[in-house]
């Protein structure tokens, strides 16, 4: 006698759908080092409780120290990678970070116009390794295409004022407001600029570099980081794509761009070294064993950090 196979009911998939992660379409390069690109993105989106969708867009040679070529993928290739799971998969949110090439902006572009109600969170990285024809190319579609369809620009203060006010030549920095009206202009709702440097007027200020959210209107929220001397490789990835990941999950943008901030500062603070370049954050901090009593990193009083050793100890500024 043979036993039924058994089946499941409407009310047990309506349960799988409801406990189902919100799904995060990213479309990323592939980076071999795992400190930023698609790698660093799928584990922040699921350091974050989402589920990430993976689109190459080209394939970069580097290590954590630099970036030495890439090749990006055909825009064919990037179109149906994606279509074929946006056909199958019900997204929450993109994360658009290094497109490849200029027709990989506007291949990807058109995709992105089909969905206009899901929110986009586009990181503007240094692109100074890129060749300057293939850099200008890159970014003028970019701001033609991306751009207008764009919730949030991440990128640092340097990199966004190069690609949006790269006439910019008063002696006095451009505020993030004044970048997000650069943006505005295209089409993009806010900024999330980091690394802003603080005036230096006050003792003790140029510790500090700030991190702003902005619309044309003004700046809305931010926090304060802890300068140190460390340097990182894909903390911007890391915080676009956990900004990313709270929009798709259903948070209100003042909140998830804290949220995000915070996830960035605690993995910067918990980040390693794997080679001889760079640190890169760990977006698994909070799954790590606490540490033994006297081992928690922090300084001793009157201990100065060496350079080249990664961050311990809370940097957190509020």
């Amino acid at each position: 006698m043979s036993t039924p196979t058994p089946t499941t009911d409407g009310a047990d998939e309506a349960l799988q759908e409801q406990s189902a992660p919100a799904c995060v379409m990213s479309f990323n390069a592939s980076d071999p080092s795992g400190a930023g690109g698609l790698a660093g993105d799928v584990s922040t989106i699921a350091a974050m409780g989402a589920h990430a969708l993976p689109i190459v867009t080209s394939i970069v040679m580097r290590d954590t120290a630099e970036v030495f070529d890439h090749h990006a993928l055909d825009a064919d290739v990037m179109v149906e990678q994606a279509r074929s799971v946006l056909e199958d998969v019900t997204i929450a949110a993109w994360k658009v970070g290094f497109l490849g090439s200029a027709e990989g902006v506007g291949a990807v572009a058109e995709i992105l116009s089909d969905y206009p109600d899901v929110p986009l969170v586009a990181y503007m990285p240094n692109l100074s390794w890129l060749e300057e024809d293939a850099q200008q190319a890159y970014l003028e579609a970019f701001r033609e295409l991306v751009l207008p369809q764009t919730e949030v620009l991440v990128g640092s203060h340097q990199t966004l004022t190069d690609f949006l006010l790269p006439d910019w030549d008063s002696e006095r920095p451009a505020s993030p407001r004044e970048l997000a009206v650069a943006a505005g202009e295209h089409g993009t709702r806010f900024v999330l600029v980091t690394s802003v440097v603080l005036p230096s007027g006050k003792k003790g200020s140029d510790q500090f570099l700030d991190n702003v959210l902005a619309s044309p209107q003004g700046a809305i929220t931010g926090e304060k980081f802890e300068r140190f001397d460390a340097a990182f490789v894909g903390a911007g990835d890391t915080l676009s794509a956990a900004l990313a990941a709270l929009l798709a999950s259903g948070a209100e943008l003042h909140a998830a761009v804290g949220e995000a901030l915070t996830f960035l500062d605690e993995a910067l603070d918990a980040g390693f070294r794997p080679g001889m370049g760079n640190v890169v954050p760990d977006r698994f901090f909070w799954a790590l064993p606490p540490a033994e009593e006297g081992e928690d990193g922090g300084a001793t009083p009157g201990d100065e950090p060496a350079a080249d050793e990664p961050p311990k100890g809370p940097r957190h500024v509020h």
